[in-house]
């Protein structure tokens, strides 16, 4: 079955003739910007949507970009933010630029007088908000094939962008939230600009992966961002849980004391917290393999984000709009591929007895959600064990992937069947196991369809960092490509993955739960039954503890 780009009464083909004499020349409320063609699609990068948050405006609310006069030359993607756990291959580089607040926008209008506004994708990379840049993520296709402007974003990252400190706290201003509030300002840029390029403001689709997807879900949950846009599409995550106000700021302080600025909770603290170096504050954010004890992401501050996630999606208190939630396949392998990098030289595959290391000391532990963490019942080490025995798989690392990403899984699902009885509401899979891996090969690994591994087929030649390694998608790829980036803007456009109608990706409803299964030669569809079997969520339905 195939996805095809919906049509809109011919406005979707004006020949490019038709655009304005200077067209890569545009008028944005702060200043001029000149950008660029390729292959038909005008791209115009590195674009400034606030002032840099540095010295006095670290750790604030991020402020609107000062006008200019002369033309801004919009032809190379901004600094990455700051960060440092790049794993692997996966993000960077490395790097302590605090002056990183630039957004990218691909449209094949430029022109907004001669055709219709067309829909906007308004992208958030991923990275567990410690790492990751936009510069990867190439919107041109999903511009010229969807008939869409996609917009790209960097925001602060790590303890740069969500720190809770009772010295920063007491200020005034909003506070912990400082990469979702960067996330707001570019969406208000969106919102002031877009006409400009041949958006329409009024029908945005706010989107990400893994921890866009999670930023996506804060901001369909925040009161900040009521209003602001029509759509909602999460890859790999939709957030159920997230540090309270005590546990971040418990983590803030833990953080100010080992950067040498104490305890306090006055002036003066905060003070010497923005008198640190950006390599101080980096080098305390982790390492390149993992992040470190002071790490929160988006927190529960009150008034970014008011409540719970799980808390609104139960109770209705969100933003009521279509959305699309999907996982794929292989979460695990994602992690799975990191440790193994960084487990050498030289570099080795997990063991059986690892796996048993992994599962004894996961089932050991909490049960429950960030906030609330009882300790699982006696037994359910060896139950897990029983349900996922190392020797029923071909290797440990498939054993690992399995019992790892189940779980994730029937999470998905439950929080569906709760959100999706409010909205208009599309599930999905990511069931291609022949996917491009942009590590280097690595003894006895098997990607198969890892997390992050559907990126490349909606942003071509997706690969992490900049020592990924690119791999042009073969001929039945690009086939599930093209339907996959057909049904994001068919979303975008309408709603709807399908443009019109129920078909091929049913709505996830409570009489009619389907999920898409995205695959090659072809598209299929899963029942709920059967997502669940595959994922064992009869199981883990009684071992989880759902917040």
């Amino acid at each position: 079955m195939a996805l095809g780009v919906c049509a809109f009464a011919g406005v979707l083909t004006a020949p490019m003739q038709a655009r304005a004499a200077n067209p890569l020349r545009v008028e944005t409320k702060e200043g001029p910007v000149r950008g660029f063609l390729k292959n038909g699609v005008a791209e115009f990068l590195g674009v400034p949507y606030a002032e840099p948050p540095l010295g006095n405006l670290r750790w604030k609310p991020p402020h609107k970009h000062a006008p200019w006069t002369n033309v801004l030359q919009a032809t190379a993607y901004g600094p990455t933010c700051a960060q440092i756990t790049t794993l692997g291959v996966f993000a960077g580089p490395a790097n302590n630029n605090e002056d990183c607040l630039y957004l990218n926008v691909f449209t094949p209008n430029v022109d907004p007088v001669a055709r219709e506004k067309l829909p906007v994708i308004f992208w958030i990379h991923g990275g567990g908000n410690v790492d990751g840049e936009s510069n990867d993520y190439d919107g041109a296709k999903l511009a010229a094939q969807g008939h869409a402007v996609v917009v790209t974003i960097n925001y602060r990252l790590n303890l740069m962008g969500f720190l809770a400190n009772p010295a920063l706290d007491a200020e005034g201003h909003n506070f912990g939230n400082y990469g979702t509030l960067d996330q707001l300002l570019a969406l208000k840029w969106v919102r002031h600009n877009i006409g400009q390029f041949g958006g329409d403001k009024n029908n945005i689709t706010v989107g990400g992966q893994s921890a866009g997807a999670q930023d996506t879900g804060v901001a369909v949950i925040s009161p900040l961002f009521s209003g602001l846009f029509h759509r909602a599409i999460y890859e790999s995550s939709v957030p159920s849980a997230v540090p309270t106000l005590a546990i971040a700021e418990a983590r803030g302080t833990a953080f100010s004391v080992a950067a040498g600025c104490g305890a306090g909770s006055d002036a003066a603290t905060a003070k010497c917290l923005r008198s640190l170096t950006a390599q101080q504050i980096e080098t305390l954010a982790g390492t390149a393999s993992t992040q470190s004890a002071y790490i929160t992401g988006p927190l529960q501050d009150g008034t970014i984000i008011p409540i719970q996630p799980s808390a609104a999606w139960k109770s209705g208190q969100f933003s009521h709009m279509p959305m699309m939630n999907g996982r794929v396949q292989d979460e695990a392998n994602f992690g799975l591929g990191i440790t193994e990098y960084f487990s050498g030289p030289p570099r080795v595959p997990p063991t059986a007895a690892q796996y048993t290391a992994f599962v004894t000391t996961t089932y050991s532990g909490n049960a429950g959600p960030i906030n609330t963490p009882p300790a699982y019942p006696p037994g359910t080490v060896q139950a897990v064990l029983a349900h996922y025995p190392v020797d029923a798989y071909a290797s440990p690392q498939l054993a690992w992937d399995a019992v790892a990403t189940d779980p994730g899984a029937c999470i998905t699902r439950h929080y569906s069947q709760i959100i999706a009885p409010q909205v208009p509401y599309y599930a999905y899979e990511f069931d291609e196991r022949t996917a491009p891996y942009y590590f280097p090969k690595m003894p006895g690994f098997q990607a198969l369809a890892y997390h992050t591994s559907d990126i490349q087929y909606l942003f071509p030649l997706y690969h992490g960092g900049p020592e990924g390694i690119p791999h042009q998608l073969n001929k039945k790829q690009e086939d599930l490509s093209d339907q996959l980036v057909a049904a994001w803007t068919n979303f975008a456009w309408t709603g709807n993955p399908n443009g019109l109608g129920n078909a091929p990706w049913p709505a996830y409803t409570a009489k009619t739960p389907f999920w898409l299964s995205e695959d090659i030669p072809f598209l299929s569809t899963l029942t709920d039954a059967q997502f669940s079997a595959n994922h064992k969520c009869g199981f883990w339905d009684k071992v989880l503890i759902y917040p």
